[in-house]
């Protein structure tokens, strides 16, 4: 899974366990005026357990500074040391930038991935240090190699004290907390996670490419009471909206001439609780504006959009943000029912890859790419892996979740080709299986591809 990108609100959350391992910090350059000292002040404040004033602090500093190097290290030192673990992952995360910032704010990071027992993530950083070739760090990368082979084993680390992503319904000083919303932006296709070991799999990502995020659909006027629908399990509209973002950036990841990510919302109440957001209206440029800015290495087109129901319909209006202007590009429409729902997504997929020049990599360059026989059962698989995936990482709570039957019952049918749908049917098992919530299935005929039969034995056992 990609950092966690906030794209408004805040969630103070102190937690134990040291991931700093920069230095305090007035040791920051004073090269931009005023920066140091705010550190300081922001120090001073972390010290006197008052995080949301250090948080207020820091994020001026980063509206100005935060491409430097010694701030993000100073800010993941500090807040590490006074055990504030998951806001190092929310400010410092989306900004890093291992070439341009150095190895030490990494093994910051790495170490905060540890402490909040997120392995995907720790080691994502990790192999991005290893490819910085620096004969210094090859041992301390080694034993940071050897803890998450640890954690993925045993799910615990000895000698890393484990600190939650969110705690309690207060903060140190007793105020309750705010309402945060966060965004989970996954950066390959959510059927792959849990397959890592497979590099056969995914084609790899080289070169200079365009950089597209594909936002949660917003539903306009689908929900009397928001707040009270988000506690509800998921329904289709809610299926939809993440579904169909998470299907168009998988498309492009599968393009040698993109880098894609798919922006989905959480929302992390008062009372610590956490679920899945929905947005009310549509992103606004200011809202595009903090996706792009927490987005590592930016991005140049950003995909938003609304979802409506109108009697039997459903209504799909996509907007195509150029970020070098934000100006809008293009508007699409679609339109489909029950009856001429795959038909109808086909189309606007093509629509979508025509417009943006969409290209897929050549044979070999990971499995064959093609488009789903069944759109509509393929989304709704796409959505329920993300559901599971969440409630796995404790960002949705499992009583959340729908019935899973009419997803399988879809799905089977299509599990044989191509690969990636036997590869995604492999993991909605494992995943519900893992929870408790696999209905009663008899087995279906997967592909025949090298990846599957491996991808099966490994679940298995």
């Amino acid at each position: 899974m990609g950092f966690f990108d906030r794209i408004a609100g805040k969630q103070p959350a102190p937690a134990a366990g040291d991931a700093g391992s920069a230095p305090p910090a007035g040791h920051a350059e004073p090269s931009v005026s005023g920066v140091a000292p705010r550190l300081i002040a922001a120090r001073e404040r972390l010290d006197a357990k008052d995080l949301a004033g250090a948080t207020a602090i820091y994020e001026e500093v980063l509206a100005v500074a935060g491409d430097r190097a010694d701030v993000l290290v100073t800010i993941s030192g500090d807040l590490g040391s006074t055990g504030n673990i998951p806001q190092i992952v929310e400010l410092v995360a989306p900004r890093y930038d291992a070439r341009r910032h150095g190895p030490a704010t990494g093994i910051n990071l790495i170490q905060a991935y540890l402490a909040m027992r997120d392995p995907d993530a720790a080691r994502h950083v990790l192999d991005i240090l290893f490819t910085l070739e620096k004969p210094e760090l090859q041992e301390r990368l080694n034993g940071f190699s050897n803890a998450i082979a640890e954690l993925i084993q045993h799910g615990d680390l000895q000698g890393i004290p484990a600190a939650a992503s969110f705690s309690g319904g207060q903060r140190d000083d007793g105020a309750p907390r705010q309402v945060g919303i966060a965004l989970v932006t996954i950066s390959r296709p959510i059927w792959s996670y849990g397959l890592e070991s497979f590099p056969e799999v995914l084609p790899k990502k080289e070169g200079k490419l365009r950089r597209v995020a594909f936002a949660q659909l917003a539903l306009p006027g689908a929900y009397g009471d928001v707040a009270a629908a988000m506690r509800q399990p998921e329904d289709e509209l809610g299926r939809l909206s993440r579904g169909i973002p998470l299907w168009l950036a998988e498309t492009f990841y599968f393009s040698p001439l993109y880098s894609s990510v798919a922006a989905l919302g959480c929302v992390h109440e008062p009372d610590g609780s956490r679920r899945t957001v929905i947005f009310p209206a549509e992103w606004t440029v200011e809202n595009l504006k903090k996706l792009v800015e927490t987005t590592a290495d930016g991005l140049d087109y950003v995909f938003t959009g609304t979802l409506k129901r109108e009697g039997e319909n459903f209504v799909l209006d996509l907007r195509v943000w150029e970020v070098r202007k934000f100006r809008e590009r293009k508007q699409i429409t679609a339109r489909w029912s029950a009856a001429t729902a795959d038909a109808e997504l086909t189309k606007l997929h093509e629509f979508v890859r025509a417009f943006m020049e969409w290209a897929p990599y050549p044979a070999g360059a990971g499995i064959p790419y093609s488009v789903p026989p069944s759109p509509s059962a393929w989304i709704d698989a796409l959505a329920a892996l993300l559901g599971l995936f969440l409630v796995e990482k404790n960002l949705l709570p499992k009583e959340q979740l729908p019935n899973l039957s009419h997803v399988f019952d879809a799905f089977a049918p299509h599990a044989f080709s191509p690969p990636s749908s036997s590869l995604a049917w492999i993991m909605l098992r494992s995943r519900a299986a893992s929870l408790g919530l696999q209905p009663s299935l008899a087995e279906v005929l997967l592909s025949s591809h090298p990846a599957v039969a491996r991808a099966r034995s490994l679940i298995a056992s």
